[in-house]
């Protein structure tokens, strides 16, 4: 099911909510774990070298299909991983760009909703450059519904 940018928005503000519940870094990871968990099954036959995401330390494979618009231009994500916590950090980065148009998913910067959160202090590097790799895979994305629409 395809998310409106509406519900996309209330999606992000009820996760930076509930981060701001948990008062203690093991809380957090836990709840991002637990994020991690709500990701729709990802297809097994999509799990190739095609939509495997360069950058990343461990293995995170990311799909776009159209979203349904009027328009065209809005896009749907889906991704998962091996990794419980990078499959957490893949439902927020999904609850940001799913479901909307690809001029907005490549105007958006995620860094906001991470610091809000507190993520961006408690990621290894390793992980912070996984994140920006699935940020660029989503965005290039983006770039290539906009090239193909005008």
């Amino acid at each position: 099911m395809m998310t409106s940018p509406n519900a996309t928005t209330a999606q992000i503000e009820s996760i930076i909510e509930d981060f701001e519940l948990l008062d203690n870094w093991d809380d957090r990871y836990r709840y991002l774990i637990e994020l991690g968990r709500t990701l729709p099954p990802f297809p097994e036959e999509e799990r190739t070298e095609r939509t495997k995401v360069q950058g990343c330390a461990s293995q995170v494979w990311m799909v776009s299909r159209p979203a349904s618009a009027p328009d065209g231009t809005h896009l749907a994500f889906l991704g998962d991983s091996d990794a419980h916590i990078v499959r957490g950090l893949i439902a927020i980065l999904l609850a940001l760009y799913s479901g909307r148009a690809a001029a907005e998913i490549a105007g958006t910067d995620p860094a906001p909703v991470f610091e809000r959160i507190g993520l961006k202090d408690h990621l290894t590097p390793q992980r912070s450059n996984g994140l920006r790799s699935m940020v660029e895979r989503i965005r290039a994305d983006a770039r290539t519904v906009l090239a193909t629409a005008s």
